[in-house]
């Protein structure tokens, strides 16, 4: 095979090897927080909604600078757009000494905040940076390589929240702290705060690291770039393909979704294990997000199978099929108040596996050099884990809904969600690509 069919070409491993490590970074970031709702709630004990502003501003803040990361790396380089990337994270990680010291909820929200902000430069740079390191030929297939790390530094995330936070944190519940005195309350808080912010300082250390090893690296530079900044040609361009149009908003229901059924299943299964199986807030949440883990192994492993399968089902097709399924197995979630609910709950994660990069790909199919700016917008779609999932909380924090629990109904949401996807495939298969 000649060099330049190579999915990775010899002078780009060291390279792709370390911007790929990213797609891991950022994937850990993510889902060591969202098990921190909980957290949040019961370290300051206050409802599901109170928790979820973690989420507000964690998502938030790829809304807020998706597109400024197109520019900037539009401007100047997508090694310079990785370098502010991984400086934002590590600054927003090591905010949490400072707010563990404080002692009260929102300096942690604004160390989110900082932090999300370095994630969507890491993401709007990486992909096409990935993208940019061989020849078109094989983008994809590099690209889809490179994301398959992605659920690897999830499942990380998962384990580390699960073994190194939920574990060592105190297991009373609301009500119990409820009875504490003040002094007894305020020592479990700051106790729980310092427990959960070292996992937090600790990649911000490691963070730092890799972006003193990526700026000291020789990296190819997109020096066949155009640098006009015709932002709003593009944008126009953009809003006038309806395949692009209806992609961002799948996409931002897929985000929701997805933030939705790994955020969520913590009280789902904390419900279900404290009722069915009588144990305390603390251990029953432990127990939920083993399951969760179990989801996020699900992910990884059907990431493989489906995108095997993509070589005999076209991608529109894949993402009808998969988006049925997973509004089938939401109905159980919302139906089964048992385990059963649970395991449910667990399986959607099956379908969940493509969604992100088929939806991707089908938008930007086509887009030349708008699809920087396409990019960005796909990217600001994650802005779904921001008003999604507050919807649910505020459904799960009503105690009860239409004579069920209402962790059960809060999941109509993410039900609706699957439908707008599975509009969008059909939409696809019969008119926009025909694939």
């Amino acid at each position: 095979m000649k060099s330049k069919d190579r999915v990775i070409p010899t002078e780009y491993l060291v390279p792709f090897i370390l911007i790929t490590s990213c797609f891991a970074l950022w994937g850990f970031a993510n889902d060591i927080t969202n098990p921190m709702v909980e957290a949040f709630s019961r370290i300051f004990n206050m409802g599901v909604g109170g928790g979820t502003w973690v989420q507000v501003v964690f998502y938030g803040g790829y809304g807020a600078m998706a597109f400024p990361a197109a520019f900037f790396i539009r401007r100047y380089t997508y090694k310079a757009g990785i370098l502010l990337g991984l400086g934002l994270y590590a600054s927003g990680a090591l905010l949490f000494i400072p707010a563990s010291a404080i002692g009260m909820y929102y300096p942690f929200l604004i160390a989110y905040f900082v932090m999300t902000c370095g994630l969507s430069f890491l993401e709007t740079s990486a992909n096409p940076y990935i993208l940019f390191m061989g020849p078109d030929s094989t983008a994809t297939r590099r690209l889809n390589f490179a994301q398959s790390f992605n659920p690897m530094g999830s499942l990380t995330g998962m384990l580390v929240a699960k073994n190194l936070i939920q574990a060592r944190l105190d297991t009373r519940g609301a009500d119990e702290r409820a009875l504490l005195s003040p002094q007894e309350f305020e020592a479990v808080k700051n106790s729980d705060l310092e427990v959960l912010s070292s996992p937090y300082i600790a990649i911000g250390v490691v963070i730092l690291v890799m972006l003193v090893i990526i700026y000291l690296v020789k990296m190819p530079k997109n020096e066949d770039s155009d640098h006009r900044l015709n932002f709003f040609g593009a944008v126009k361009h953009l809003l006038g393909v309806t395949r692009y149009r209806e992609g961002v908003i799948a996409q931002l229901f897929y985000v929701g979704a997805q933030i939705m059924c790994w955020t969520f299943i913590v009280q789902y299964g904390q419900r279900i294990f404290m009722e069915d199986f009588g144990m305390s807030a603390g251990e029953a949440a432990q127990k939920a997000q083993f399951y969760n883990i179990i989801a996020m192994s699900i992910f990884l492993v059907s990431r493989f199978i489906f995108t095997f399968l993509l070589k005999y089902i076209k991608p529109g097709s894949l993402l009808l099929i998969l988006a049925i399924g997973g509004g089938v197995l939401t109905a159980g979630t919302i139906l089964f108040q048992d385990i059963w609910g649970l395991y449910c709950l667990v399986g959607v994660s099956a379908c969940m596996s493509l969604m992100f990069p088929t939806i991707y790909g089908i938008a930007l199919h086509g887009m030349g050099e708008d699809a920087k700016f396409g990019a960005a917008g796909l990217i600001m779609a994650i802005v779904g884990g921001t008003f999604l999932p507050k919807a649910q909380a505020s459904i799960i924090d009503l105690g009860t809904v239409w004579s069920m629990p209402a962790e059960n109904v809060s999941f109509i949401i993410t039900f609706v969600s699957f439908i707008v996807i599975g509009i969008y495939a059909y939409r696809t298969v019969k008119l926009h690509l025909s694939q």
